[in-house]
């Protein structure tokens, strides 16, 4: 398996991406995993009569792609996921295609740290989350 990046190897900008679709077939999945049934999720009826008027995928399954992105494209295999915080602005509705993002803001090279940011965006441009993230990369 490929190595992730070393905090020297790593720049200010750095970017990467990676999309995804999100089927009905995604969030059933998830929410047999986590157990997160809430009915805005799994239930078309119940869904209906919410301000989004249908299911919309569960904000952590959309959250979950940057965690993708961080674990096998910037920084890459061999970090570590230290933190995260998000905003979620727009619902991701089934079929959607979500692109997740991270850009490295700050480097702290006395800690072993990086700080990047992160946005998920919908086929629109219509962001749909967005927060920071901060990783250890891996040693050398």
């Amino acid at each position: 398996m490929e190595k992730g990046k070393t905090i020297d190897q790593l720049n200010i900008g750095d970017r990467a991406s990676m999309s995804k679709q999100i089927t009905e077939r995604d969030v059933i999945r998830f929410a047999e995993l986590t157990g997160d049934i809430n009915p805005i999720h799994m239930d078309k009826l119940y869904a209906e009569q919410t301000i989004f008027g249908e299911r919309i995928a569960h904000g952590m399954l959309t959250a979950s792609l940057i965690s993708a992105v961080l674990g096998i494209k910037l920084p890459g295999p061999g970090n570590i996921y230290v933190s995260q915080t998000l905003k979620f602005k727009a619902p991701v509705k089934f079929g959607d295609v979500i692109e997740a993002e991270v850009e490295v803001v700050e480097k702290i090279p006395e800690r072993n740290r990086v700080r990047l940011s992160t946005v998920c965006r919908n086929q629109h441009g219509t962001v749909v989350l967005e927060g920071e993230a901060v990783v250890l990369p891996r040693r050398p």
